[in-house]
């Protein structure tokens, strides 16, 4: 999974220090849809990798897509493979975490209070939902069970023995909530995670089934790997993504039409449907890359061919690296969900896609790929050590960057991170807290390269290929990570990662980190692209807006700060406090400004060093010598971006800022922080500052100009909203 965490984690320092920074059904009877007998396709052929599991799962279900339910049936077939007698066996019903706001996992808590505000005909009891257990049974006899806390717990009518198999019959009913969840519905699409009760993993040491509810704060996917057949009843209309062979015959009942999978040796299953789908698929070597999209802007079809490049790029080295990708396919669906991007076996959903999406760059693509080998091919507990998940996927994301020659994102991102936090890389989703991101991801990825440094990329692959034999279709622990470590690559090696794993306070050695200049460079690097990328995706965006001084100068421009000099002691001080903040924005990046604050300086540079520098003005107009000496150009250059210049600057107490281009100069720009008094109130100087610093920032809207009231609300504005600003709103 990625809510956006790549993104955020590599610029989390930077804009602290910067900003203060997706069913089988017979005709109708009697007025309810009975379920046909399962359709036969075992004669499909199957990856000859694929081999029988020890988990069988048939499962029929058919859409009600006007009520948004999924009437279900699910034959199981279970062989203990456990040395213990099994008397009962235990399901997961995630869907029941939608029984509750406060049960559904908070990572799109967000999302659907937007959705809830944009839609006020809904209510809060649409966006919940769970499954109803209608019959479990044996042989034809009916079986105690109890749907209780997201686990269905069947009492057997006799003990499981070690290597005897049984085959369960359920019955059930899942209502679909609306929004975006893991099970959900929203506009066009479908998500159908956790759709179905599938099998806990059994812990033979503690001698008990895994029970755990869905996380809240995280992930809860630890599933054993099984064959899936699978036949969804849906309309006409709908195109179905799931993993696996898919084939598709019409239904008695006209209109609809029932699409059926065989997904062998698969961790999880997941489907999403829409009506409006477009799937475009390449196949290469052996290998189809699918891609189910929403034609939502004009020449959709050449971006979506881009990320199936990409896809086939990254397959190609994590083949090559860790061990090859053994399914006949790979597919990828398109959805509403905004900052996040999930991970499933075979298949992994993403957000929208728009013209300036940019494959060969989004890192968060490559992570959700890289899972399909640290999560659907190496299972984990990802509610007790998600790091092997997560740490790996994003490392691997790194790892694959820095081998296609982007520096700026590859293992600097890495050599950067000189943060620490008091959980361990090794903590549980409880332990971590609000912490899994820096943690698991940040940190995670952060041990595994030094690991890499330790030994040398050609032990590093080699120990990485032995992990990947010795745990493929299978559940890796830390525990057994730590031993293959120590099996090839020494007790020393393995040493060093149980201490970066289980110690707190993870910080990468110093000699693989970058040096202070190194950093200073980097993150000049960083913010240059993040600007250009923030802004690039705003099309007709105004060349007037105050972020963009700041995209100029990380691109090499020059700046310069003026400071008004006929001021009293109070001005002066607020002056300062604000050029001191732009100073220690840019001088995290090795950035240091001209500054000017005496007049017989300005006076010498505004016709050579001022005319081709990019210009910051802060101050009362009445007492910069700059905004006198350029004032009539000054109220001229105003009119285009619509401010009346001679009005606002007159106004009693007035105070914001406004941008225009420099009057000597197009390609250059000129921004005013004023005020109209002699100085800022007390109560407008903080707001007023943190104001200026979220105007500069390319994580909020795109001001032209701004005005503040007495008590430093803002209470006039022209922005461009940025589509970004939400994902770094605070709660």
């Amino acid at each position: 999974m990625n809510q956006n965490t790549t993104f955020k984690s590599i610029t989390q320092k930077a804009i602290a220090c910067s900003v203060a920074v997706t069913l089988i059904a017979s005709p109708v009877v009697s007025g309810v849809h009975a379920l046909a007998a399962p359709i036969s396709i075992a004669g499909q052929s199957v990856n000859a990798s694929e081999v029988q599991t020890p988990i069988q799962y048939q499962i029929n279900g058919r859409l009600d897509e006007k009520n948004m339910h999924i009437l279900g049936s699910e034959t199981v077939m279970f062989r203990n493979t456990t040395k213990d007698t099994l008397h009962e066996l235990v399901f997961h019903t995630f869907a029941d975490a939608n029984r509750s706001k406060e049960t559904q996992p908070g990572m799109f808590k967000r999302t659907n209070e937007e959705i809830l505000k944009d839609n006020p005909k809904l209510t809060p009891n649409d966006f919940l939902g769970g499954i109803d257990m209608k019959k479990v049974t044996a042989n034809g006899q009916s079986l105690t069970y109890e749907n209780k806390n997201q686990a269905l717990i069947v009492s057997l009518a006799q003990g499981l023995k070690p290597g005897e198999s049984i085959t369960l019959q359920l019955e059930f009913d899942v209502k679909i909530p609306y929004g975006s969840e893991r099970l959900s519905y929203y506009k066009d699409i479908i998500n159908g995670a956790h759709a179905f009760p599938v099998l806990a993993v059994y812990d033979e040491a503690k001698h008990q089934w895994n029970k755990t509810p869905y996380s809240t704060i995280f992930e809860t996917d630890y599933y054993t790997s099984s064959d899936f057949e699978v036949h969804l009843n849906v309309p006409d209309k709908y195109q179905v993504l799931m993993p696996g062979t898919i084939t598709t015959q019409q239904d008695k009942e006209a209109g609809r039409k029932i699409v059926s999978t065989v997904a062998n040796n698969t961790r999880e299953f997941v489907f999403f449907a829409s009506p409006n789908y477009k799937v475009e698929s390449v196949t290469r070597d052996g290998l189809t890359v699918e891609y189910y999209y929403f034609d939502n802007v004009p020449d959709k079809k050449k971006v979506i061919h881009q990320y199936i490049d990409q896809a086939f790029k990254a397959i190609q080295f994590f083949n090559d690296k860790y061990g090859k990708y053994p399914y006949p396919e790979f597919r990828i669906a398109e959805s509403y969900v905004e900052g996040v991007a999930v991970e499933f076996s075979r298949v992994i959903q993403m957000g929208l896609k728009g013209n300036n999406a940019d494959a060969a760059h989004d890192s968060v693509f490559v992570h959700e790929i890289a899972h399909q080998w640290f999560h659907a091919l190496i299972g984990n507990n990802s509610e007790t050590e998600s790091f092997l998940d997560e740490g790996f996927a994003d490392f691997s994301m790194i790892y694959f960057t820095e081998k296609q020659g982007d520096s700026l994102n590859g293992f600097k991102a890495l050599q950067y991170d000189d943060s620490s936090f008091d959980e361990p890389i090794a903590s549980t989703n409880k332990e971590v807290g609000d912490n899994a991101n820096p943690v698991y991801y940040g940190k995670g990825r952060q041990a595994i390269y030094q690991l890499y440094r330790l030994v040398g990329e050609e032990k590093f692959d080699a120990f990485m290929q032995e992990y990947f034999k010795r745990y493929e279709y299978k559940n890796a622990t830390i525990a057994g990570l730590l031993q293959t470590i120590e099996d090839t690559l020494g007790i020393q090696a393995r040493d060093e990662m149980d201490k970066a794993l289980h110690e707190p306070n993870f910080v990468l050695k110093s000699e693989y980190q970058l040096t202070e200049t190194e950093k200073a460079d980097y993150m000049r690097e960083q913010f240059k692209e993040m600007y250009h990328a923030s802004m690039s995706q705003i099309p007709g965006l105004p060349y007037e807006t105050m972020s963009r001084i700041m995209d100029k100068v990380y691109a090499g421009e020059p700046l310069t700060i003026v400071l008004s000099d006929q001021v009293g002691a109070k001005a002066k001080k607020q002056q300062e406090a604000i050029k001191n903040q732009i100073e220690a924005t840019l001088s995290f990046t090795g950035i240091k400004p001209t500054v000017i604050a005496e007049r017989q300086v300005l006076k010498q540079k505004m016709t050579k060093e001022l005319a081709v520098s990019n210009i910051i003005v802060i101050g009362s107009a009445k007492t910069n010598g700059l905004i006198q000496a350029l004032k009539p150009s000054i109220i001229q250059k105003s009119k285009d971006i619509g401010w009346d210049w001679k009005k606002m600057m007159n106004k009693k107490d007035g105070a914001g800022a406004y941008i225009i281009k420099h009057p000597y100069n197009k390609n250059r720009l000129l921004l005013h922080f004023y005020w109209n008094g002699d100085a800022l109130t007390d109560k407008v100087v903080d707001p007023f500052g943190e104001q200026a610093l979220t105007a500069l920032n390319f994580t909020s809207d795109y001001y032209q100009y701004y005005e503040m009231n007495r008590t430093g609300k803002v209470t006039l504005d022209k922005k461009t909203a940025n589509p970004m600003a939400k994902f770094f709103a605070q709660e």
